[in-house]
């Protein structure tokens, strides 16, 4: 190509960029003069539609005017017509003797005010402030309150506000359920209508109000009548909270409302789940809540203990366990046991529930349950073969059916100190106590090691180190056979409590309550209460007798030193003193101590005699017998 020709093809690039662009912005100028277009014609429409608005308000108000003129028109046409005829009626009747006419009984409609016809559909009402009288003092619609009252009954007063005043969870508004329920009604309010910010149905209000403490079971039924009397659907379900009116009744607690529900509902109501409670029915939504008085409604009317909620929990399983409470909830954990006997009572024996859950073990004694299993009080045993510990209790308790175990762990992993709700099982530090089934525990294989340990020999031995050796083993035997002594002392003196010698005896020093120190002096069977008793002599006068309680003595002490103790209340920490005599014929009765401690290796004191006999007899061996290894030493 020749550079005419390049110069050429240039230009008409040039030229077609330049079309291009010109297009371009002609092409933006006119979008935006469409734009300002649309914008004014909108503005026009607006302006067109506030003007109709407006025309349309002059109308309606032209017409209310019209209409009060005409009405006051007909008021005063009446008038005339009733005056003429009064006069007509003078005019007939004779002047005396002959009774007035009565006048015409006015209609019902003006005796009353007009009220809204209902609408034949449900609707969802728009969200709305509750509204307050000027200069109120509180935050929360009282209709107790003269103003409020007169706010309440005014018919300006919306659907939508009324909802607003029902969604308060104030006593003063759920007391008068029934009265704001009736004023909602009376404006036209469909019986399924819903509240725009909750979703719920005048029924769920209903059935939410009924909870006793802050709403009125009575007001509540009121109401609920009187809308399922209306039509109103019982399985309707928030879609906030996927609750229907039954599972609102059982949440809160109103067994009433829960019998006038079942009889309005379908079959299928009873047993539907929510999935705010892991799909689980109206039963596990009483039982997980402590509800008694739901679940014995629902269990009356047929619900099915059985059905399983998505994580696999019947309504038994879902009962808050007792041993979580802590002791200023005592009344729930009775309530909490009391249910889930309830409820494991109510499931037939065909079913598939864990075998373990359904027969009741509360008949069985403790000591023949740990016998069958080859387990004491003492022993050590694993929990969930992870936990380890010493078996302290076992037997039934206030918290929950059937035989429990209570075990002191190594480690402060536990939840208690040996009592729940307020009731002692066993003694131990905090953290250190748990509770468990029968079946979760198992015993400690023990593993003696062997008593013969392999020790490098060394070629020579040093003198000193041998005689230190021999003393320890005359020790060793010494301390044997006074041990041996005072068992037998033991034996022949005072007759054990527990034939394995592992519980509390008299004459032990033991500490009462973790707090006071005595002797103990009788174990028995008393007339003052039922069960066995520890009576004990305290180091200090903090008792309250001398060891007799109505007339009836038990052992004999010091006024104001005798107390008397359940076992589990007693805690074993020495041996008889020195010096200390029983008396055996103040013990009524020998008998096991089902809970207590197990007894504690105390070493035996010796005199400051033996220690210097010891060690001066040790010094003059050595004397005597260093020179002569030390000088074969210097030999080899």
């Amino acid at each position: 190509m020749t550079k005419e020709e390049n110069l050429e093809v240039q230009e008409k690039e040039r030229h077609d960029r330049e079309e291009q662009e010109e297009g371009r912005v002609q092409k933006e100028e006119e979008e935006a003069m469409t734009e300002e277009e649309e914008e004014e014609g909108e503005e026009e429409e607006e302006e067109d539609e506030e003007e109709e608005e407006e025309y349309e308000l002059e109308e309606e108000r032209e017409g209310e005017e019209r209409a009060e003129v005409e009405d006051e028109e007909d008021d005063e046409q009446e008038e005339e017509r009733d005056e003429r005829e009064e006069q007509e009626h003078e005019d007939a009747t004779p002047a005396c003797g002959e009774q007035e006419a009565e006048p015409e009984p006015q209609s019902v409609s003006e005796y009353h005010s007009p009220v809204h016809e209902p609408r034949r559909r449900a609707m969802v009402h728009p969200s709305a402030q509750a509204p307050l009288p000027n200069d109120y003092a509180f935050t929360f619609f009282d209709p107790n309150d003269p103003a409020c009252l007169e706010i309440l009954m005014d018919p300006r007063t919306t659907i939508p506000e009324l909802f607003a005043i029902v969604r308060q969870w104030v006593p003063q508004v759920q007391h008068k359920i029934d009265i704001i329920g009736n004023e909602i009604l009376k404006r036209g309010c469909h019986v399924n209508d819903r509240d725009g910010l909750t979703d719920m149905t005048l029924l769920h209000y209903s059935c939410k109000a009924g909870a006793h403490g802050v709403g009125d079971p009575a007001a509540a039924l009121r109401l609920t009548s009187q809308l399922i009397a209306l039509g109103a659907d019982v399985s309707l379900r928030s879609r906030w909270t996927n609750m229907n009116a039954l599972h609102y009744a059982a949440y809160f607690d109103v067994p009433e409302l829960i019998r006038v529900l079942l009889k309005a509902a379908k079959p299928r109501v009873l047993n539907s789940t929510c999935s705010d409670f892991h799909y689980g029915t109206a039963l596990h939504i009483a039982a997980s809540n402590l509800c008694l008085g739901a679940v014995k409604c629902l269990l009356e009317h047929g619900a099915n203990p059985t059905v399983r909620n998505d994580k696999g929990q019947v309504p038994a399983e879902v009962v808050p366990d007792p041993m979580d409470m802590s002791l200023d909830k005592a009344e729930a954990a009775m309530v909490a046991k009391e249910l889930k006997q309830l409820l494991l009572d109510a499931v037939p024996l065909s079913c598939n529930l864990p075998k373990a859950t359904l027969p009741n073990y509360d008949n069985i004694p403790g000591n023949l349950m740990l016998s069958s299993l080859g387990l004491k009080l003492g022993d050590r045993v694993v929990l969930d073969d992870m936990k380890t510990g010493t078996l302290r209790f076992c037997g039934t308790t206030e918290f929950a059916s059937g035989q429990w175990v209570g075990v002191e762990l190594d480690e402060p992993e536990g939840k208690n100190d040996g009592s729940v709700g307020g009731v002692r099982y066993f003694i131990c530090p905090p953290k250190l106590g748990i509770f468990a089934p029968v079946s979760k525990i198992s015993k400690v294989v023990d593993q003696t090691p062997s008593s013969v340990t392999s020790t490098p020999r060394t070629p020579r031995m040093d003198l000193a180190s041998r005689l230190a050796g021999k003393t320890k083993k005359e020790k060793e035997k010494k301390e044997k056979e006074k041990e041996r002594e005072k068992a037998q002392r033991k034996k022949s003196s005072v007759a054990s409590l527990d034939p394995e010698g592992m519980n509390v005896e008299v004459g032990d020093q033991v500490l009462v309550a973790g707090q006071k120190h005595g002797i103990v002096r009788f174990f028995g069977k008393t007339d003052f209460a039922p069960g066995y008793w520890f009576g004990i002599e305290l180091d200090q006068p903090t008792g309250k007798h001398d060891g007799s309680v109505f007339g009836v003595r038990y052992f004999s002490c010091l006024p104001k030193y005798g107390v008397f103790a359940p076992p589990s209340r007693v805690q074993r920490i020495g041996g008889p003193k020195d010096g200390s005599q029983n008396d055996n014929s103040m013990v009524k009765k020998v008998h096991q101590v089902t809970m207590s401690q197990p007894k504690r290796n105390f070493n035996t004191m010796r005199s400051p005699k033996d220690l210097t006999s010891e060690s001066s007899i040790s010094r003059l061996l050595f004397c005597c017998w260093f020179p002569w290894m030390l000088r074969a030493e210097m030999q080899s």
